[in-house]
C-alpha cells in the first residue's frame, strides 16, 4: 500500500473524529444485524473495523435497511464510508473502491413455470418485484429488462406482493432469493443470473484523498485475505472475490 498522510486522510475521512460506516442490511451476504447497534457482523462489517483500526479512529455504524437509503443521503453528512454496489448513477456522488466481491443478481420464478432463463421472464413479460433503488433494481431499469418490474419500498413488501399473488416472481440477490424458495416451495431460484454485482466501498465524491486512500486500502485487504477469510467465516465462501 502506498503511503498516505495519515493524519491528512483522517481529517477529510473523518471530519468529525469518528469513522461513521453506512451499513446496507438489504445484503444478505455483506452484513447481519447483531444483538445492538454496534454489534452487526459479515464482511463490510470486518471491512470497516480494519479500516478505523487501520487509520486509528474510533467507529460508529449506520444502519440503512436498503442501498437507495444510503446513496440518498451521500450528501448530509449521515456517513463516511459506505459498502455498496457499484452503479453508474451512484457513481456521480460517489467514489468507488475497486469491487472486494461479486454478487449474482438472480430472478425467483414459480418452478413448474415456462421461465427458465432470464429471457423467458422478458419474453413471458412476468410480473417480477424488486427493491427500489437497489443495484439490480437500478440495472434493470436502466436496460429495460425485468418483464413487467414492480418497484418496492423494502424487500418485505415485495416478498408480501408475492404471497398476495400479484408477482409472478422476485429479482435480488442469489443468497436472498434462496432464502425466500426455502419458505415457498412453489418458487426456484434461476440458475443463470440475470447480472453480476460487483459490490466496493465508497466514500464521497467530494473527498478524493479519503478516496485514493480507501481504493488502496480495500486491494491489500483482498490481496492479503481478509475478505475471503471473512466471508467464509459468515457462511458465504462461494461469492467471488475478484482479482
Amino acid at each position: 500500500m502506498r503511503q498516505f498522510d495519515l493524519d491528512a486522510v483522517r481529517k477529510e475521512i473523518a471530519p468529525s473524529g469518528t469513522l461513521k460506516c453506512a451499513l446496507n442490511h438489504g445484503n444478505v451476504v455483506l452484513v447481519r444485524r447483531g444483538p445492538t447497534e454496534d454489534s452487526p457482523s459479515g464482511v463490510s462489517v470486518d471491512l470497516a473495523r480494519a479500516l478505523a483500526d487501520r487509520l486509528k479512529l474510533p467507529i460508529a455504524f449506520r444502519h440503512y435497511d436498503r442501498a437507495g437509503a444510503v446513496s440518498g443521503s451521500v450528501d448530509t453528512g449521515e456517513w463516511d464510508v459506505c459498502f455498496l454496489a457499484i452503479d453508474p448513477e451512484r457513481a456521480e456522488r460517489i467514489a468507488y473502491s475497486e469491487p472486494y466481491v461479486l454478487i449474482e443478481g438472480a430472478y425467483l420464478v414459480r418452478a413448474d413455470g415456462k421461465a427458465k432463463t432470464p429471457g423467458d421472464v422478458d419474453r413471458l413479460q412476468l410480473r417480477i418485484g424488486a427493491v427500489k433503488g437497489s443495484a439490480y433494481e437500478l440495472h434493470l431499469s436502466r436496460t429495460g429488462k425485468g418483464g413487467r418490474l414492480t418497484r418496492f419500498d423494502s424487500f418485505a413488501e415485495a416478498t408480501a406482493a408475492l404471497d398476495a399473488g400479484q408477482l409472478d416472481g422476485l429479482a435480488g440477490v442469489r443468497q436472498a432469493m434462496r432464502k425466500v424458495a426455502a419458505d415457498h416451495p412453489a418458487f426456484d431460484v434461476m440458475v443463470t443470473p440475470f447480472m453480476t454485482i460487483p459490490q466496493a466501498v465508497g466514500v464521497s465524491s467530494t473527498r478524493p484523498l479519503a478516496a485514493q486512500f480507501v481504493a488502496a486500502f480495500v486491494a491489500e485487504m483482498k490481496a492479503g485475505g481478509l475478505v475471503r477469510q471473512s466471508l467464509a467465516g459468515s457462511g458465504h465462501s462461494d461469492v467471488i472475490v475478484p482479482t
